[in-house]
């Protein structure tokens, strides 16, 4: 099972890793709030389960799997941002934390009913390109948020 805090390693990674240069243990742990060993060990296991590839002193990179993993946490994120700026009235500057929170406990048939409901969005309120189910971007954007 991957927790919260996975989730929030692998968007981190994600953001980070540049090609075929991994992200630094350091910029992770900054990431997510934690401690360098921390990271350490949750990379490790992570190696360990196929969601990155991990060398010590030089960082990690996702696999497949846990690009697919980053880009759900990512599209449920975004996915909630507008849903909340949207139907519940939440002003685009606060949506980031509150989505933040809510990303990693929603189904997904919560997913899918929250995208039927906003029209099958592109982006999220701030105009960053939401990923499809699919993990595919249909604007080709990538985003440092």
């Amino acid at each position: 099972m991957v927790t919260p805090k996975v989730e929030d390693c692998l968007k981190a990674i994600y953001y980070l890793q540049d090609g075929d240069i991994p992200a630094a243990s350091s910029g992770i742990a900054s990431a997510i709030g934690v401690k360098p060993p921390t990271v350490t060990t949750m990379l490790q296991r992570m190696d360990d389960d196929g969601l990155v590839h991990y060398e010590s002193y030089q960082g990690a990179r996702l696999t497949e799997r846990g690009e697919k993993g980053a880009l759900k946490v990512l599209r449920n994120h975004r996915l909630l941002e507008l849903f909340l700026t949207e139907e519940l009235g939440y002003d685009w500057a606060e949506v980031h934390d509150e989505a933040d929170v809510l990303e990693h406990h929603l189904s997904e048939t919560l997913v899918k009913r929250i995208e039927v409901l906003l029209g099958s969005p592109a982006v999220d309120p701030h105009g960053e390109p939401i990923p499809t189910a699919a993990s595919k971007f249909e604007n080709a954007r990538h985003s440092s948020r």
